[in-house]
């Protein structure tokens, strides 16, 4: 098992080939990576109950009277 020391030399090995700004660059992609994934879970949490709610079927049809007129009518659906 690697201890303390030899963390730090590869460490250092690694700073020395790829920079900090490559580094850095690498962090930010990663954090980003893992936010859009975060984000994908999320959403297909929020998919399934727009999807559970579409399925369910109404029982009233709101239709206006006319195009200039604000009022709407409910009727019942005839199945």
């Amino acid at each position: 098992m690697p201890g303390i020391p030899e963390l730090l030399v590869v460490l250092l090995i690694v700073v020395l080939l790829f920079g900090t700004t490559k580094i850095k660059s690498l962090g930010n992609d990663l954090g980003s990576a893992i936010k859009g994934f975060r984000n994908a879970i999320g959403n297909e949490d929020d998919k399934a109950k727009l999807l559970a709610d579409e399925a369910k079927p109404t029982d009233t049809v709101s239709t206006k009277i006319s195009l200039d007129s604000p009022e709407t009518v409910e009727t019942k659906k005839d199945n």
